[in-house]
């Protein structure tokens, strides 16, 4: 993860480690552009900084100037650059649909319901993938071939579940009640 040592290291932001809480990784961005991770003293990349997020290390980017939080603007430029490096995971339809809630009386629920339903989404992931840790790639291919409906019946009952929710938290946001 070390790009470049530093020539002196600088004094580490991280939070001092307590009792299970996790120390978060202190990165700070300078001027330049560049990434300097306090944890290792050294200079990063973004790549290095997408490997964080892969291994779900806690992390904040903060500007080294002013100390603003940087860290959504850091992500979404990992997003920008996985999008135009190979396969694109968003489609432009549904870019366009995410953009037109943008100042939209939804907006904190819809960020609110996509964030439930992905979250949803990689529990089942990591629920098959335990399962499946006794399975050879081409077993796996198999069972996936066979089985999409059944592996994906429940993350459809989470996914009406969260959006059940979410009709409820609108509802009871304008004082609004359903009758039963």
């Amino acid at each position: 993860m070390q790009s470049t040592k530093a020539n002196q290291a600088e004094p580490s932001d991280a939070e001092s480690p307590s009792a299970g809480t996790p120390t978060v990784r202190v990165i700070k961005k300078y001027p330049n552009r560049r990434l300097y991770d306090t944890d290792s003293s050294s200079y990063i990349t973004l790549s290095d900084v997408k490997a964080l997020v892969m291994r779900a290390e806690p992390f904040v980017v903060r500007d080294a100037k002013t100390g603003e939080d940087l860290t959504r603007a850091i992500l979404l430029q990992i997003i920008l650059e996985e999008e135009t490096a190979g396969v694109p995971l968003f489609s432009e339809k549904m870019l366009a649909n995410i953009i037109r809630f943008y100042g939209h009386a939804m907006q904190d629920f819809m960020g609110s319901y996509l964030e439930r339903n992905l979250q949803i989404f990689m529990e089942l992931q990591q629920k098959m993938a335990e399962q499946a840790k006794e399975l050879t790639p081409e077993l796996w291919q198999q069972f996936m071939a066979a089985q999409p409906p059944l592996a994906m019946s429940h993350f459809f009952a989470q996914q009406q579940k969260a959006f059940a929710q979410m009709q409820e938290q609108m509802l009871s946001a304008f004082g609004i009640k359903r009758p039963h």
